[in-house]
C-alpha cells in the first residue's frame, strides 16, 4: 500500500535527480523528463536527434546520477554479437589442463549507451532482444540473468542514413519511449557554450542507487489506476489498428500496422511514475495524453498516403487523441511530452473539403469551374 511516506520520498528523490542531471545537461527538460519516467517504469529508450545535441553526454549523467555501472557500446558495421553479448574462451590452469571460460561483454551492466545503434548489422542488433526483454544473455546454450536495475538506452542519428540499417519492428516495440533531442535554442546554446569553457566532464553526482530506483519503481506500480482511464488507454492504443473495433478515422487513412500489446503496457507504466512527478495518487487522462506520443511514434507503421503526404507519427497520434477526446467528452488534448519528429511535415488540417457545384461539376483546387474554361480554351 502506498503510503504519504512513500509518496514524499519519491519526490525528493525525483527532485535531486533532476537538479543532478540539470548541472550536466542544458535545456532538454522534456527529453531529461521523458527518460527518468522510463528508468523509473523499468523500459528502454531510444533517442533519436542529429550528432552533437547531448544524447551521449544525457545517459552518462545518468550512470553517474543512478550510481549504476555504465557500458558504451559503439555500433559499428563490424560489430560482432559476441563483442556485445560475450564468448566463451579457452584458458589453461596451472596443470596445463584446457577449459572453456565464459568472458562477458559488455551487455553486462546495469546502464547499456548504445550508440548509433542503426549502424549495425541486423545480426548484431539481434543480439539485444533477449536482454532488453528478458534481461538474460543466452551463449553457447547457457542463459546468464543481468543484474538489475538494467537499461538499454540507444542513439540514432535521422538524418545520416549511409551504411546503416533500420531497427527491425520487434527490436522497436522493445523501446518504451521514442524521444526526438531537439537543438537547443539560442539561450540553450550560449549556456552550453559557457558551460564547456570550463569543463567539459560530467559533474553530477550519486542522487540515488539502484535499489532506490527498484524501490521507486515498486512505489509507481501501487498508484491505482481507473477503471474508466484504463478502459480510455487501451480504447486508444487499438485506435492505431485501421481493422480493429476501435479503429479511428485518422488511423484508417494513414495507418498500416498499429501498436502492440506492449504500448499499452507501457503506457500504464509510464503513466504511474508521471502521476507521481506530478504529485497525484492516480492517474488521470492528461497522463495518457502526454505518455502517448513517445510510447505510440515508433510502434505504429505508416501506409503510402502518409508518406506521400509527409504526415508525421506525431501528427497521426494528435488527431486520434482528438477523436478519442469527442467520444470520451474530454477536453481537447494537451502538448505532447515532447514535440513532433519533424516540425516540418505537413500536418492534415480539419478544413473540409470543397462542396460540388450545382451542376454535379467539381470545381477546381481554387473553387472556380470558370478558370478551367479557360484554360481549356487556350
Amino acid at each position: 500500500m502506498v503510503t504519504e511516506k512513500n509518496i514524499a520520498k519519491f519526490s525528493e528523490q525525483c527532485k535531486n535527480i533532476f537538479a543532478q542531471i540539470e548541472r550536466d545537461v542544458i535545456g532538454q527538460k522534456e527529453i531529461v523528463e521523458g527518460t527518468i519516467i522510463a528508468m523509473i517504469a523499468g523500459g528502454n529508450v531510444l533517442l533519436e536527434g542529429v550528432p552533437g545535441v547531448g544524447k551521449t553526454r544525457l545517459v552518462r549523467s545518468l550512470g553517474r546520477v543512478f550510481s549504476l555501472p555504465f557500458s558504451r557500446i559503439q555500433f559499428t558495421p563490424d560489430l560482432m554479437p559476441a563483442d556485445v553479448t560475450g564468448t566463451n574462451i579457452v584458458v589453461k590452469d596451472d596443470k596445463g589442463n584446457s577449459s572453456f571460460q565464459f568472458q562477458p561483454g559488455p551487455i553486462f551492466s546495469n546502464i547499456i549507451l548504445a550508440d548509433e545503434i542503426n549502424r549495425a548489422t541486423p545480426k548484431t542488433q539481434s543480439a539485444l532482444l533477449e536482454a532488453m526483454q528478458e534481461h538474460t544473455v543466452t551463449v553457447m546454450g547457457v542463459s546468464r540473468k543481468l543484474n538489475e536495475p538494467f537499461f538499454v538506452l540507444a542513439t540514432q542519428n535521422p538524418i545520416e542514413q549511409d551504411g546503416t540499417y533500420p531497427l527491425p519492428e520487434a527490436q522497436m516495440d522493445r523501446f518504451m519511449f521514442k524521444l526526438i533531442v531537439k537543438n537547443p535554442s539560442l539561450d540553450e546554446l550560449m549556456n552550453i557554450v559557457s558551460l564547456t569553457q570550463k569543463t567539459m566532464a560530467e559533474v553530477a553526482e550519486a542522487a540515488c542507487n539502484g535499489e532506490d530506483l527498484l524501490e521507486m519503481r515498486a512505489t509507481a506500480n501501487q498508484i491505482p489506476v481507473a477503471d474508466e482511464v484504463l478502459r480510455y488507454a487501451m480504447t486508444l492504443c487499438s485506435a492505431t489498428h485501421p481493422d480493429s473495433e476501435c479503429a479511428s478515422q485518422a488511423a484508417k487513412k494513414y495507418v498500416r500496422l498499429g501498436a502492440s500489446p506492449r504500448a499499452g503496457q507501457a503506457i500504464i507504466s509510464a503513466a504511474k511514475v508521471k502521476a507521481l512527478l506530478n504529485g497525484r495518487f492516480n492517474v488521470s487522462y492528461n497522463d495518457i495524453n502526454s505518455i502517448a506520443y513517445p510510447v505510440l511514434r515508433h510502434r505504429m507503421k505508416m501506409n503510402f498516403e502518409a508518406i506521400a503526404g509527409r504526415v508525421s507519427p506525431d501528427a497521426v497520434i494528435k488527431m486520434i487523441l482528438d477523436e478519442m477526446a469527442t467520444l470520451f467528452k474530454l477536453e481537447p488534448t494537451i502538448k505532447p511530452l515532447d514535440l513532433s519528429e519533424n516540425e516540418n511535415q505537413a500536418t492534415p488540417t480539419s478544413t473540409p473539403e470543397p462542396a460540388p457545384a450545382a451542376d454535379g461539376n467539381e470545381p477546381d483546387d481554387a473553387g472556380s469551374k470558370k478558370s478551367k474554361r479557360r484554360f481549356s480554351k487556350k
